[in-house]
C-alpha cells in the first residue's frame, strides 16, 4: 500500500507520482484531497489528488519541491513507499451543469484544477481553461487540458510562451471580448487567487478558489487551518477546501501561510544535506533549490 508505481519530472522542482491505493482511487472526487507523511517524525501536509484511476488502484499526486517534506518525497523512487497517506479529505467540488465556466490555474495550481476541469465538461459545461507560469519551463499540464478543454489560454509571467503576462490577463481579454461565464474555479498562490477574485468581482462573475493552509490532522480537531470567510472562522480541511474566494480574507490568509517560513527555512537547508542532487544526465530527479 502506498507504493510509488510511476514517477515523472515535470519541470523544474515539479514531480508527479502515481501511488497504488486502491481505496483512495475508488472514493476520492475532485477537489478532494490527502494528507501524508514521508518519514517517522516527519510532518504531515496536504496535497491535492490531481487524478486517479480505479482500474489500476493509484492516484495521482503533483507537486512542487518547496520545503523539507516535499524535497523528501521527491526523493522516492518507483518501488518506494510513503509511509501514511490518508484520505480522501475535504469537501468535493460541486460539479453541475453551469454552461460556460472559466478554469484558472496559476502554477502549480494546475494540478488541482484539472481533475474539477475534466469533472465539469463531463458534466456538459463548455470549460475554458486559462494556465500561467514564471516561465515556459514551468507550465504543467497544457497537454492534458487541451485533451478535452473547449479552449486552453497559456500566460507566462516573461513571455517565454503563450501571452506574456499574468492570468488576469487573459481573464480580461477574455471578458473584453464579450465572452461570459457562470462561474469561475482559481486555483494558484495566494496573491494569484487574491488578483483573480479582484478582476472576477468587478465582473460579477462568482469565483471558487482552493485554500492551502497549514494542515496537521485534517479532520477539523487541530485549527491549523483556519481561515476567514465572509468574517467567520472557517477550517480549510473540513468546510473546504474550496470557498467563494470573493469572501476570502486573502490578507490573514497569506500571514498565516508564512508564520513558520523561518522555521521551514531552516528545516529545508538542513535536509538538502545528503540528498541525491541530480546531473546533467539525470533526468528523473527533480533540482532542489
Amino acid at each position: 500500500m502506498n507504493e510509488i508505481v510511476a514517477r515523472e519530472p515535470l519541470g523544474p522542482d515539479t514531480v508527479r507520482l502515481d501511488v497504488l491505493h486502491p481505496k483512495l482511487a475508488r472514493k476520492a472526487r475532485p477537489g478532494q484531497f490527502v494528507i501524508l507523511r514521508v518519514s517517522e517524525g516527519g510532518e504531515r501536509f496536504p496535497l491535492t489528488i490531481a487524478d486517479r484511476d480505479p482500474s489500476a488502484g493509484t492516484i495521482t499526486l503533483i507537486f512542487q519541491v518547496v520545503g523539507k517534506s516535499t524535497a523528501m518525497l521527491a526523493e522516492l523512487k518507483v518501488g518506494d513507499a510513503i509511509l501514511d497517506l490518508v484520505g480522501p479529505l475535504g469537501r468535493a467540488t460541486d460539479i453541475e451543469a453551469y454552461g460556460s465556466v472559466l478554469c484558472v490555474g496559476g502554477g502549480i495550481g494546475a494540478a488541482p484544477l484539472y481533475p474539477i476541469a475534466r469533472a465539469l465538461k463531463e458534466a456538459g459545461n463548455e470549460v475554458v481553461v486559462v494556465i500561467g507560469a514564471r516561465s515556459k519551463d514551468l507550465v504543467i499540464l497544457e497537454r492534458e487540458f487541451r485533451a478535452f478543454a473547449d479552449e486552453v489560454r497559456v500566460s507566462t509571467d516573461d513571455g517565454t510562451y503563450g501571452r506574456e503576462g499574468f492570468v488576469t490577463d487573459v481573464i480580461t481579454d477574455l471578458l473584453s471580448e464579450g465572452r461570459t461565464f457562470a462561474r469561475c474555479w482559481a486555483i494558484g498562490p495566494v496573491p494569484m487567487m487574491r488578483a483573480v477574485c479582484q478582476v472576477t468581482r468587478e465582473a460579477g462573475l462568482p469565483t471558487v478558489v482552493s485554500l492551502n493552509p497549514i494542515m496537521v490532522d485534517g479532520t477539523g480537531m487541530c485549527g491549523g487551518c483556519r481561515v476567514i470567510v465572509g468574517g467567520e472562522v472557517k477550517f480549510a480541511c473540513v468546510d473546504g477546501p474550496e470557498f467563494d474566494g470573493h469572501q476570502v480574507d486573502f490578507d490573514i490568509l497569506a500571514r498565516r501561510l508564512t508564520a513558520y517560513h523561518d522555521r521551514e527555512q531552516q528545516d529545508y537547508d538542513d535536509c538538502r544535506i545528503g540528498l541525491h542532487r541530480p546531473d546533467t544526465k539525470d533526468q528523473d530527479a527533480p533540482s532542489a533549490r
